[in-house]
């Protein structure tokens, strides 16, 4: 079951991972608005999200069905770290408060 749960996490990280994509995708200037949608980082990251839906059902069928939403809460802690670490976003107070109540969240209900 720890393998299908270390799983579920690396879903989640790629699932993230696929929302920084879309991002730097819409902050570029594209030569026509189908550039917009057929680009490599967004074809990427819709591919990524296909993926990790297979990975998503696979892994629930091994894992009790109550730590999946919880360990899917965690895409909001990446996005953060991610933007921050890729996209060079800097994150507010309010912003480090609601994931540190994620974070705890977790803990709390896994415990």
């Amino acid at each position: 079951m720890n393998f299908y749960i270390f799983l579920l996490f690396a879903a989640t990280f790629f699932s993230a991972g696929s929302q920084i994509l879309l991002k730097q995708s819409a902050r570029m200037e594209h030569k026509s608005w189908i550039y917009e949608y057929l680009n490599w980082r967004v074809l990427t990251a819709y591919a990524i999200s296909f993926g990790v839906l297979f990975v998503n059902t696979y892994a629930y069928t091994k894992v009790d069905m109550r730590f999946g939403p919880v360990i899917d809460t965690f895409t909001y802690v990446f996005v953060m770290v991610l933007s921050f670490v890729l996209l060079k976003e800097h994150f507010n107070r309010g912003q480090l408060i609601g994931n540190l109540l994620i974070i705890a969240g977790v803990l709390i209900y896994t415990i």
